[in-house]
């Protein structure tokens, strides 16, 4: 019981550190981009009351009702994100229609491209724009800004493989220095011009938008920038739980966002010309530059929130079936959502690296932002409006209401943030398109190499029938065939009896699978089955491994050689058959032959299997058999 507080504080910090990153830095940038975006809004009381209104309300209710208190309860095992929602409404939809059941997961699909590339952005812009606080102290520092911001990028993408606990407990305490600066620095402001407070008033949104339709519209495509992390705060539940980041964003975070924009409006009212920068100006002299410091490490941390909701979307993609098998590793002993996906990530960090040297400012890079995040918005609440009919069972007032509050808000800030494709926003979408192509033809690719697959393998029974009819010779020695499931045959093994003419004395198959549970003991993991005859040699063990469990095949062996049906097997002597899928691309109907070139280099490039169920490379034989795509 005494570990319990001690540990909901560490998740607690953790969720500062890693969740909130992106939302909590937002303030660098978003008011100066609003003002600056149309030079048609005035630094007088109307618009600044205006625009605040609409931060204020934004925040309101796309974060604080739609996100932590609704969005956050639609998890799927405990992970989070735009796939996990969909697999969700997937599951909600399968026994009343196939087809919707598969245009919502593609609807994921789609909604997990556009993240990843709102995810390219964000540490790009995050980290551009604290370092660009050096020009503010001093205009030669300017030259500084690309290289300096380059060298954190670098860093940051490089630990990663720490794992998102440790480096959430690392910036938590951070963060937490970072939200209290901020809080004061806006309520220092408010108090010299308390007459800002009424623009939490929704009755100025409305006059603002009334008074000034089309600026209105074009500053929506600014003001959206002060919720753009509310998409990574979901895909980022499975790290830390989703107690943790309700708790801290209404302990501390909502409160320390509110004064700052509160503070950056009041100074704008009495000093127009701070809107080229309100937040570094908001400081006085003597700590802005150690407000450059803060910030620079605030927006690295920023940049966590989207590369750890970028491993948790890629894995929902594996599990679904839009990604290849890539090599995940497990960062945390307690929280299955903790993981490190290398590929993603140095993938990632070519792409940030990339768009940082493209763009070059702060500025340019904010109007390619809010096109990706806004689209990934509508698509959330429409899958949410999914499970909350078909899993939830809303009444039919609920989803109108939550659908009309919701989605009038998200399209007006899309449709304004269509402005921007031109300017720049056509890279978010070169990005999630290209991203949705890959997922769709790898997951169209499957579909059509599958039942092939399933084909060539054949019924396991009618295989094991036809070698005891044909009394094929036995050869001394275990062969291992680690495969997906009992109910077909492994090619390995087809490909051995079909070349060698002999089996081996014991043949064991092997099938693995991962619980969301951290560890499962030995004595519950193993089930061994011998498949209808404990004389022929044959046995077929299922192993369930926690997701802190390596998943080791020998050491599986070792335990099953002390159960009846195994006794006898060495874990060190015998010989691995692993089935290797050769793609061959034909003119056959069912996908486009340039996807198919694109379905086959997906599948040269996952993870090895070797590797992943650690086998020893000096025993283990790989079969290839060919398959048509």
């Amino acid at each position: 019981m005494a570990g319990r507080p001690t540990a909901g504080l560490g998740l607690l910090l953790g969720a500062l550190g890693v969740v909130y990153g992106d939302i909590g830095t937002s303030p660098l940038y978003a008011l100066k981009t609003v003002f600056t975006l149309d030079r048609s809004l005035t630094p007088d009381a109307p618009d600044v009351f205006g625009v605040i209104s609409w931060v204020f309300w934004s925040i309101i209710l796309v974060v604080s009702v739609k996100y932590v208190i609704f969005i956050l309860r639609a998890d799927n095992e405990g992970e989070g994100g735009v796939m996990a929602l969909a697999a969700l409404a997937r599951r909600a939809l399968l026994k009343a229609s196939e087809k919707r059941a598969a245009s919502v997961l593609a609807l994921g699909a789609l909604g997990a491209a556009l993240f990843y590339g709102d995810s390219v952005i964000t540490p790009a812009i995050s980290v551009l724009s604290a370092v660009e606080g050096l020009e503010v102290t001093s205009p030669r520092w300017a030259v500084v800004v690309l290289p300096v911001s380059a060298v954190i990028l670098t860093l940051l993408f490089a630990i990663q493989r720490w794992g998102t606990g440790r480096v959430g407990a690392v910036f938590g305490p951070i963060m937490v220095l970072w939200f209290a600066s901020l809080a004061v620095a806006g309520a220092a402001e408010v108090l010299r011009h308390p007459s800002v407070l009424a623009g939490l008033s929704p009755t100025y949104a409305a006059l603002f938008v009334v008074d000034h339709p089309v600026i209105a519209f074009i500053a929506m495509g600014a003001v959206v920038l002060v919720v753009t992390g509310a998409e990574a705060l979901y895909a980022d539940m499975g790290h830390f739980g989703r107690a943790p980041i309700r708790r801290a964003w209404f302990a501390m975070v909502f409160p320390a966002l509110t004064l700052n924009y509160l503070g950056q409006g009041a100074l704008i009212l009495r000093t127009p010309d701070s809107r080229a920068n309100p937040f570094f100006l908001l400081l006085p002299d003597w700590a802005q530059l150690p407000m450059v410091v803060l910030a620079t490490v605030a927006t690295v941390i920023a940049s966590q929130a989207v590369i750890s909701g970028a491993f948790s979307v890629s894995r929902e993609a594996m599990r679904l079936g839009f990604l290849p098998h890539l090599r995940i590793r497990q960062t945390s002993r307690r929280e299955y959502g903790q993981i490190y996906a290398p590929g993603v990530n140095w993938s990632l960090f070519a792409a940030v690296l990339l768009v940082t040297f493209a763009f070059r400012t702060s500025t340019n890079l904010a109007a390619a932002y809010g096109v990706a995040v806004t689209g990934t918005f509508l698509i959330t609440t429409t899958l949410f409006l999914v499970v909350a009919r078909m899993l939830w069972h809303w009444t039919t007032w609920q989803l109108v209401l939550f659908g009309v509050v919701f989605g009038s808000i998200e399209l007006t800030f899309f449709t304004a943030n269509l402005a921007k494709v031109s300017h720049g926003g056509w890279l978010t979408l070169l990005i999630a398109i290209t991203v949705f192509t890959i997922l769709l033809t790898w997951r169209r690719g499957a579909e059509l190499v599958t039942p092939r697959r399933i084909e060539r393998e054949g019924p396991l029974s009618e295989f094991i029938d036809k070698l005891h009819a044909t009394n094929i010779p036995w050869v001394p020695g275990t062969a291992v065939f680690p495969h997906p499931n009992k109910e077909t045959t492994p090619l390995a093994l087809r490909a051995n009896v079909a070349h060698n003419h002999v089996r081996h004395e014991r043949i064991v198959i092997i099938s693995g699978r991962t619980a969301n549970v951290p560890h499962i003991p030995w004595d519950q993991r193993l089930t061994i089955d011998d498949l209808g005859d404990p004389n022929d040699g044959i046995i077929h063990i299922t192993a369930v491994f926690g997701f802190q469990d390596p998943t080791d095949f020998p050491e599986v062996l070792r335990r099953a050689a002390t159960h009846p049906l195994g006794e006898g097997i060495g874990a060190d002597e015998v010989s691995y058959f692993v089935s290797r899928i050769t793609l061959r691309c034909t003119r056959s109907p069912g996908m486009a032959i340039w996807r198919k070139r694109l379905f086959i280099a997906l599948a040269h490039n996952a993870a090895s299997q070797v590797e992943f169920l650690h086998l020893p490379e000096e025993r283990t034989i790989v079969l290839s058999a060919e398959i048509p795509v």
